[in-house]
Formats: C-alpha cells, sequence, structure tokens
C-alpha cells in the first residue's frame, strides 16, 4: 500500500464533519423545545391568559413541526441539505425574537406556533435520518442515535439558562437567548454542511468503491436537484407508502411518542410540578437531567438498532415508558425525592430512544424513499405531541389536575408496545430506483 493510499485511509473523513456540524445545528434548533415548560407560567403570569391558550400556540407549533418535516425531507434532496437547514435556523430565531413584542394571544400563536413551527419542522428528526442515508453505508443507527441526541443537548444547554432567565430578569430574555442560539450556528452550516458526499468527492463513509480510484456517489438517496417537485415527491412517497401496512403500525406507534415526550413531558411537566409547590427552576432542572439520559439513551439505541431486531426494542421502550407515566403522579410533591430522580433517569433514557429502531425500520422497508417516510412517520409523532399537549392544557383547567393526562398517556404506550412487537416485515411499494444497501 503506498503512502498516499495509507494517508487517505487514515484522514478523518467528511461524513464525520457533516455528523459534527449537523449535531450542532440540532442543538441550535433545540432552544425552542426548552422553552413552553419554562416559559408558560410567566406569560400566564404577566398577560392572564389561560393553560389552554397556550396549550393551543404549542399545539399548531407541534402540527406544523410534523407537518413540515416529510416536505423538508423532499426539499433537502430538491436544494440541498445546507440551504434548507440554514433557512430553518433563520425561521426559529426569528420567531423566537419577535416573542419579545407580543402583548395579544393571537400574536403567540403567529411566533411560537407558526415560525418557530416551520423552522423546527425542517430541524425535525428527520434531518438526522437524512443525513445518517446520505453520508453513511455503514453505522446509520449510531450516527442516527448521536444526531438525534443533539437535540436534548439542546434541551440541556438552553433549559437551564432559559429557566434562570424567566424568573430574572424575565421571560423576553430567555426568547432572545433562544434566538440567539439558533442564528449562531447558520455560519457554520454554510461553511460546512455539504450536500452530499459527491461535493467533497468521496463515498459515502463505509462504502467501497466499485472500481479502485472511481469514487462515485452512492445510489441510495436522490441527488441534490433531481427535477421532481418537492411536494410532489413527499405526497408520491405517501401514497406508496400508505399501501404498505408496516407504515401504519409506525405512524400509530410514534403518535403515540409524540404525546408522551413533547406533547405531556415536554410541555407541561413544569407546570404540573408547579401545581404540586415545586419551584420551576428545579422542575427545569430535572428536566435538563433528562435531556443529559436522553443522550445516553439515544445514542445508546442508536448502537443496539444495529445489533438487535429493531421492532423489539420499539416494544421494549414504549412498554418501559408507560409504566413510567403510570407511577409519575405518585412522585410529584414539592420537593425532589430520590423515587423522582429514578423516574427522571429511566425517562430521559427512554425519551427518543425510539428514533433509531423506526428511522432503521423505515429504511429496511422502504428503501430510497425511506428518509421521506421517516418524515411523514415524524409528522404523525409531532400531531399525536400537539392533541397531548392541547388535550392535557384542557384537562387541566377542567379538573385543576393532570392526573388524568398521565394515566391516559400510560395506556396508550402499552399500546404502542403491542403494535410494535407485531410489525412484520412487508416488502414495500416503490418506484423503480436504486434501493439503499443495508
Amino acid at each position: 500500500m503506498s503512502a498516499t493510499e495509507t494517508s487517505r485511509r487514515r484522514r478523518l473523513h467528511p461524513a464525520w464533519i457533516v455528523a459534527a456540524v449537523a449535531f450542532l445545528a440540532l442543538v441550535g434548533a433545540a432552544g425552542f423545545r426548552a422553552a413552553p415548560g419554562v416559559l408558560m407560567v410567566p406569560l400566564q403570569q404577566e398577560f392572564g391568559w389561560s393553560t389552554t391558550v397556550l396549550s393551543a400556540a404549542v399545539s399548531i407549533n407541534l402540527v406544523l413541526f410534523g407537518l413540515t418535516a416529510p416536505f423538508a425531507a423532499a426539499l433537502m434532496e430538491r436544494f440541498g441539505i445546507r440551504a434548507v437547514t440554514a433557512t430553518a435556523l433563520v425561521l426559529i430565531g426569528a420567531g423566537s425574537a419577535l416573542t419579545v413584542l407580543v402583548n395579544q394571544s393571537w400574536q403567540i400563536l403567529l411566533t411560537w406556533g407558526l415560525l418557530i413551527g416551520l423552522g423546527t419542522g425542517s430541524m425535525a428528526l428527520v434531518f438526522a435520518a437524512t443525513i445518517a442515508n446520505t453520508w453513511f453505508a455503514k453505522s446509520r443507527g449510531l450516527v442516527i442515535g448521536i444526531l438525534t441526541a443533539g437535540s436534548a443537548a439542546g434541551q440541556l444547554v438552553f433549559l437551564p439558562f432559559i429557566a434562570m432567565l424567566a424568573q430574572n430578569p424575565g421571560w423576553r430574555q430567555a426568547s432572545l437567548l433562544i434566538a440567539a442560539g439558533a442564528l449562531a450556528v447558520v455560519p457554520l452550516v454554510l461553511k460546512f454542511l455539504k450536500n452530499s458526499p459527491a461535493d467533497a468527492g468521496v463515498l459515502p463513509y463505509g462504502e467501497i468503491a466499485p472500481e479502485e480510484g472511481s469514487p462515485a456517489p452512492s445510489p441510495a438517496e436522490p441527488e441534490p436537484g433531481r427535477s421532481t417537485n418537492a411536494a410532489v415527491r413527499a405526497l408520491q412517497v405517501l401514497k406508496r407508502a400508505s399501501k404498505v401496512r408496516t407504515f401504519w403500525a409506525l405512524v400509530a406507534g410514534f403518535a403515540i411518542c409524540g404525546a408522551t415526550t413533547n406533547g405531556l413531558i415536554g410541555t407541561h411537566f413544569i407546570p404540573s410540578a408547579h401545581d404540586h409547590g415545586m419551584a420551576e427552576t428545579t422542575a427545569a432542572g430535572l428536566l435538563a437531567v433528562v435531556g443529559i439520559f436522553d443522550i445516553v439513551g439515544t445514542i445508546a439505541s442508536g448502537w443496539l438498532t444495529d445489533r438487535f431486531n429493531p421492532r423489539i426494542l420499539l416494544a421494549v421502550y414504549y412498554q418501559f415508558r408507560g409504566i413510567g407515566l403510570l407511577v409519575l403522579p405518585l412522585l410529584l410533591s414539592a420537593t425532589v425525592q430520590p423515587s423522582m430522580i429514578v423516574f427522571v433517569v429511566i425517562y430521559g433514557l427512554d425519551w427518543v430512544a425510539t428514533v433509531p429502531p423506526t428511522a432503521a425500520i423505515c429504511r429496511k422497508t422502504f428503501g430510497a424513499d425511506g428518509s421521506v417516510v421517516f418524515g411523514w412517520v415524524f409528522a404523525a409523532h409531532q400531531l399525536g405531541a400537539a392533541a397531548a399537549a392541547l388535550g392535557a392544557g384542557v384537562i387541566r383547567d377542567a379538573t385543576g389536575q393532570y392526573t388524568y393526562a398521565w394515566f391516559g398517556a400510560a395506556a396508550m404506550c402499552t399500546i404502542a408496545a403491542v403494535i410494535s412487537a407485531t410489525i412484520r416485515k412487508d416488502a414495500a411499494a416503490r418506484e423503480p430506483e436504486p434501493v439503499a444497501a443495508a
């Protein structure tokens, strides 16, 4: 082997640089995910808005977060990952910055809901799947786990500071922090986030060239600039996927996943803890601990997905989550007890551990359509989250507590576990194009 070949082998593959920038982009985009639970009480105190009104703003955000995802995946194929990602981060920053000017309830629907919803939807977990499928031929599960952990890391980074700023000097400064976090990553995205391995003159990481010295782009994912309209492609993929039973099983499970994470815990854990006398900063600290263990759990889930049956992993994850939600009403109190710490650790490990196995099933079943299909499955995740966010707010206003919301979510997790365990291997209806390598 020549010295040049040895140097080439030892050099860091560009895929890892892209993954690192993608991780930072997900961190920057995740700031708002920490905000609603922390800012809900201060906004209520200043403007007198009900929990239902603020929950509606979060629900609009989550709906757009989900429905934008499949179209964002197709847009990334059409216009490139870099352009879509940079635009998304600017939308998040603009929505967060404009929030400081609101003084009527419809305005919070516009900033929290419309602008940030479109931005975060374009930076949804489908972004992680697109990066992994485009740039990696091996270790995809691990990479998706690491990138998904970027969202948890963002919550971990922002949440304690948002909570402190919301207390003093106020929620407006917390909103500006979120805007700054999103906008700070844009220059890195524009400089280092290449659209495909072809742009860097390499093959995806782990792929071997068919002939020595003739690297070519992997056919696993359509190249940026393909002529198909992004919206048309997203809808065509949905039409094909809807004929496959596995798609609907993933949709049902992921809708419940969204309801029991972003929708309930992410939005209402802090207000619920506040109802029991716990300080908001303390409750925010507990969610930050969830973020820490979410990173560990998601990366571990990616590693496991590369080695074990993903449908069995999904069933186990959902059932453990259901058990946690069932006992949560018994754990909430004015002070942090050891049992609450145990809940936070377990729930953190399980938070988005469902993403790597779900993305793996999409890729194996739908081939080159896998990233866009995952976008539609993720849309179901956010629709479930939106319904839970609004529903829990209504339950809180009607009963004065969240207990029925927690119990209902626990029952849904058991349903998701059963559905996941019964997923079968389907042959998807695909357009005649190359299929991603296993």
